[in-house]
């Protein structure tokens, strides 16, 4: 690999990451299920996972310099290769504690490995088209994975029947491979090293109105996001009647089209008007979540989030790009992971608030959704004045 570019390798890599993390983290659900857990502690898991991640993420943040970040980057891949290894003989062990622990490391690494890849880019290369590549790639490749997953799951090759484990040591071959191709990758040459005076993070975004309210929008986001799909696949088995082969097929569709839009809104959809843009990003899915809410029928339940998930992948370079190009090379690592600090810390809201919707209904996970989607929206409108008023000379710093 050594004539394609150092960006195109960390593509590569992220390719193979998020096949492996697309047909793992599809069945997560259902291979805890599988082992004993109920929905509860499977989401109060994933959000105490999560919630360490954040400390996690601060940690690399703070100490972590970007000359070491593919040494970083390495390490934490093959930390996740050897526990899900170890999750792989801890298959109907009955031992949930050590599968909680187990799981809050597969979380960790995971949050890890993805925070710290849009920064290993920006030290060579740092643009909105970037940006949108490798979100479009983590997405896209994420979904061949849940391919994989549904192509195999239930089937019977050889005598084997593939079942959550064997799909969880074929998501693990997959990590080898990423693995094998960061190691091939050069390490960046030219990286600038940090400034003598330079502003801690939190007081570097506090010196901007719109870092700040970009932050408020990243955390209320990323909460009403989790709310409403942060057990999909058990939301999907349990509540619409899938199967879980079903389940996946059915998301892999929706999943592939989202980033054909993605890609396809990336060139030719983006509407000149920034509100516009917003308001069909998610002004058309807080209407679906409520119209869910009051109807109170599965069908109706679907559709919403079908729309959902149509659209997350669209629009990433006007609701996310410019904020996070806008930020110095020098903060930008730092920056990411505080960013992804805020998102996680919502997520992780998100998920247990989702645990606590599910029991009492699946029109109450988008209910609760949709006014959380409502603020969102509010917040990402002034998001678009404040740029404006950058844009005209009239912005002024806090």
């Amino acid at each position: 690999m050594s004539k394609i570019k150092s960006e195109n390798q960390i593509l590569i890599m992220l390719a193979f990451f998020s096949i492996s993390m697309g047909l793992w983290e599809n069945f997560r659900q259902l291979w805890l299920q599988d082992n004993g857990f109920l929905a509860t502690n499977i989401s109060n898991i994933i959000s105490i996972g999560t919630l360490i991640s954040v400390v996690g993420i601060l940690l690399a943040g703070k100490y972590i310099k970007l000359e070491k970040l593919k040494t970083f980057v390495s390490i934490s891949l093959i930390i996740k290769f050897l526990n899900l290894l170890f999750l792989l003989g801890l298959n109907h062990s009955s031992n949930h504690l050590v599968i909680n622990i187990a799981i809050v490391v597969d979380v960790l690494t995971s949050y890890l490995i993805t925070t710290s890849i849009y920064p290993l880019i920006t030290t060579i290369i740092k643009n909105n088209t970037m940006y949108s590549k490798r979100k479009l790639t983590e997405y896209l490749f994420k979904d061949v994975g849940i391919l994989v997953g549904g192509l195999l799951i239930g089937k019977n090759i050889a005598g084997l029947l593939i079942n959550y484990n064997i799909c969880l040591f074929i998501s693990i071959l997959f990590l080898g491979i990423a693995i094998i191709v960061m190691f091939d990758m050069k390490a960046c040459s030219h990286i600038e090293t940090k400034k003598e005076g330079e502003l801690s993070i939190i007081k570097y975004i506090a010196k901007s109105k719109i870092q700040i309210t970009y932050m408020i929008y990243t955390f209320v986001g990323a909460t009403a996001f989790a709310t409403a799909l942060g057990l999909k696949m058990l939301t999907f088995t349990n509540y619409l009647n899938f199967t879980d082969s079903g389940a996946t097929n059915y998301l892999l569709i929706i999943g592939l089209i989202a980033d054909g839009i993605g890609i396809l809104a990336l060139k030719y959809f983006t509407p000149k008007n920034d509100y516009i843009t917003i308001t069909i990003k998610f002004g058309i899915r807080l209407v679906a979540y409520a119209i869910a809410f009051f109807a109170d029928n599965m069908m109706i339940s679907l559709i919403a989030i079908t729309w959902s998930i149509l659209i997350s992948t669209a629009y990433e370079n006007i609701a996310d790009g410019y904020y996070i190009n806008a930020v110095s090379n020098e903060y930008q690592f730092r920056y990411t992971n505080f960013r992804y600090i805020i998102r996680y810390l919502g997520e992780a809201i998100g998920v247990f608030l989702c645990g606590l919707m599910y029991n009492i209904g699946l029109r109450y996970m988008l209910g609760l959704s949709s006014i959380l989607i409502g603020i969102q929206i509010i917040l990402a409108y002034v998001l678009i004045y404040i740029r404006k008023q950058k844009e005209e000379g009239t912005y002024e710093k806090v």
